[in-house]
């Protein structure tokens, strides 16, 4: 005789409620897992397309939500009837022709493969700090030595200028002293004749 145990929980979960949900493959579903750090209980949302709903309604039923974070694919397979689980909502509902869509993941990286062709390849790239640091330094002493090859560029015009116009004073000197010199010997012979009349 078969004896049927009644007022017996499996589940603390209204289970009637996840069953009437219905949740199938092709849905993307919000799931509000509760998890616990460090004594304290937080919600973390997981917001995903179903990718297969395996065990109907029984209490070992599972389903299975594949999201892509930051360029990664990330599956995770939530028990139905998880008390971890406080909340479960439908966002959209697409119309799939398969109770299981595991081809999303191979269809998802042919869809990255065939992007990345598309894509053209650029010489772009971040730098270290030392590397930073060692490319400051080279380029200090760079600009330094050009301030050093740019102040004796100056100083050696200054001196050719200096040089020029040292040769421009002693040539107009001379051109003076030319000038001059023909005048003071007549003054000599003014003397001397005065001295002969004494």
């Amino acid at each position: 005789m078969k004896s049927a145990v009644t007022g017996v929980t499996i589940s603390p979960v209204n289970m009637n409620e996840r069953k009437e949900l219905g949740i199938r493959a092709g849905d993307t579903v919000k799931v509000h897992q509760k998890i616990q750090d460090k004594g304290k209980t937080r919600i973390q949302i997981f917001e995903g397309l179903v990718l297969a709903r395996k065990h109907g309604n029984e209490p070992g039923a599972t389903f299975t939500v594949r999201k892509v974070a930051s360029g990664v694919g990330v599956e995770k397979i939530y028990p139905l009837y998880s008390p971890l689980i406080d909340k479960l909502e439908i966002v959209k509902r697409a119309k799939v022709r398969r109770s299981k869509l595991y081809y999303i993941r191979e269809k998802v990286a042919r869809e990255i493969k065939r992007q990345m062709r598309r894509m053209t390849m650029l010489g772009f790239s971040t730098e270290s700090e030392t590397e930073m640091a060692a490319k400051a330094v080279t380029d200090a002493k760079a600009e330094e030595a050009e301030l050093k090859a740019k102040e004796e560029a100056a100083a050696l015009v200054e001196a050719e200028k200096a040089a020029k116009e040292a040769e421009a004073a002693a040539a107009k000197e001379a051109e003076a002293a030319a000038e001059v010199a023909p005048e003071s010997p007549a003054p000599e012979a003014e003397v001397v004749a005065e001295e002969k009349k004494d």
